[in-house]
């Protein structure tokens, strides 16, 4: 037993003896080979790292050869803009040498000129003085009494000049005085527009056939008797194929007689008490219009508070003309400038649109009531309880009083505007034709005009003259003589201007 033990403790060193060799031998082994290996990774590592020296070397020379390249292009360019400066350089001196050159043979040909024209000079400094001696001997003048006489006319013109510049800088004087009126009626006249009617003294009724016209008159006429004592307006009844004429100056009549016509055509039954209802009917529709009109101006206008007398005055208005004018137009276009133009200014708009709507009341009844229509408004405003200004404003419309208030003066500007704007009123064509021939002939009386324009509806004439008795020294001084007597002879507004056209024109032809 206790050799088996023995043997099993042997056995067991045995076996302990050689696990620890052996486990030293795998160590070792092991160690070894971590240790070859480890020599591989740095004999790698040292590969690598020599590769890599070797490329940041190459890529460092690549870059040092780069930048060469570039400070040596940009030292190419540099003597390259150097160069070309350098010839720049040399060219502008060249230049300089030449300009100088130039000018140095200007100089020496400008002192040959200079004592030639010196020479030239005290020649004709000579001639002059022999002229001057024969023509005192010719005339018998002195060259003092000459002068004197010379001087004399030219007082004359510098006077006549200087009147003329004078009337000038007051004209402007009174344009940069009055700029700031321009402006305010310039832009009441451009935000006002008003239409233009052109009334006449009769009235055309059509037919619906001829037949109507014996209808009309009536047995031995008793009709259109009848007719035209009711209407106080005459009834032409001519050959003018299935139409007749009503003639008459009160527009108011000739309206009645019209509607009360018209009715009595579509009606069919024409005899004198058919023709008394209808003029009758006629009255009570034309005095509807007139209160109507009236009423819609006062609207129209912003101007309230009216007496209905003057409402009805104003809507008369409707049928009356003052030179192809509409009157109650007329004054609604009165009233609203004058009202722009308060406004420009800051000063009562309702004030100046009252009196511009008023201004010519009058006119409703001038052909009923002896007097001027000025007159006649004033007292008839004045009747129904007006404002003293307004009533103001009226009479001062025309200039028959000085104007005392704004309201005043604006309803005078704002009269003149709507009476004098292009169209507004008519002008005869014979007094335009005149005026334009006058003006015309003054031109052609002077010697040497060829032909004679007015244009620009006469504020502008133009004058072809003969170029060989007329020179350009000439032509000044008849361009003067022909605006003093179209001063003297003429009156005008404002002012004309007088053109003198002198041409010479050489012809040839090549062959």
């Amino acid at each position: 037993m206790a050799d088996i033990i023995l043997v099993a403790v042997i056995a067991a060193v045995i076996a302990f003896v050689a696990g620890y060799f052996m486990r030293k031998y795998l160590a070792e082994a092991k160690i070894a080979s971590a240790e070859e290996q480890a020599g591989k990774i740095m004999k790698q590592a040292e590969k690598d790292a020599e590769a890599k020296k070797r490329e940041a070397i190459l890529e460092a020379k690549e870059e040092i050869l780069k930048l060469r390249n570039e400070i040596e292009r940009e030292n190419k360019d540099r003597r390259n803009e150097l160069q070309r400066l350098e010839r720049r350089l040399v060219q502008k001196e060249e230049t300089l040498d030449r300009k100088m050159e130039g000018i140095e043979k200007k100089e020496e040909s400008l002192s040959r000129k200079e004592w030639e024209i010196d020479n030239t000079k005290n020649q004709l400094t000579d001639i002059y003085k022999r002229q001057v001696q024969e023509l005192e001997r010719i005339s018998g003048l002195t060259s003092e009494d000459a002068r004197q006489i010379l001087l004399s006319d030219i007082e004359k013109e510098i006077q006549h000049d200087a009147a003329m510049l004078i009337k000038e800088i007051e004209n402007k004087a009174k344009e940069e005085g009055e700029k700031r009126a321009r402006e305010i009626i310039s832009m009441a006249i451009q935000r006002c527009a008003a239409d233009h009617v052109a009334e006449t003294t009769v009235a055309v009724i059509p037919l619906p056939n001829d037949e109507m016209k014996g209808r009309i008159i009536g047995r031995e006429g008793r009709n259109i008797r009848a007719f035209e004592t009711l209407t106080g307006i005459d009834l032409i009844i001519d050959d003018t194929p299935e139409a007749v004429i009503l003639s008459g100056f009160d527009p108011i009549r000739r309206e009645t007689a019209r509607i009360a016509l018209e009715k009595l055509i579509i009606d069919g039954r024409i005899h004198p008490a058919r023709i008394e209802e209808m003029v009758e009917k006629a009255r009570k529709e034309v005095e509807v219009q007139i209160r109507e009109a009236g009423e819609q101006a006062s609207f129209e206008t912003g101007v309230h508070g009216l007496h209905p007398e003057l409402l009805n005055l104003l809507g008369r208005l409707k049928f009356r003309t003052s030179y192809g004018q509409n009157v109650l137009k007329h004054s609604i276009e009165v009233a609203h400038l004058a009202g722009l133009m308060a406004a420009e200014l800051g000063v009562d708009i309702s004030m100046a649109k009252r009196a511009g709507l008023l201004h010519d009341i009058g006119k409703a009844m001038d052909h009923e009531v002896e007097g001027p229509h000025v007159a006649i408004g004033v007292e008839v405003a004045k009747k129904y309880g007006e404002n003293p200004d307004v009533l103001h404003a009226i009479a001062a419309h025309h200039g028959d009083e000085d104007p005392k208030t704004l309201a005043a003066v604006l309803v005078q500007a704002a009269d003149a505007v709507s009476a004098a704007r292009p169209g507004a009123r008519r002008e005869t064509l014979e007094s335009y034709i005149k005026r334009l021939q006058k003006l015309e002939e003054i031109a052609s009386s002077f010697e040497g005009a060829d032909k004679c324009y007015a244009i620009q509806a006469g504020r502008e004439i133009r004058i072809m003259v003969k170029p060989e008795k007329v020179d350009d020294l000439g032509a000044v001084r008849l361009v003067r003589e022909i605006a003093k007597k179209i001063e003297n002879e003429l009156d005008y507004p404002g002012q004309i201007k007088v053109v003198i056209l002198r041409e010479t024109r050489v012809v040839d032809y090549a062959k």
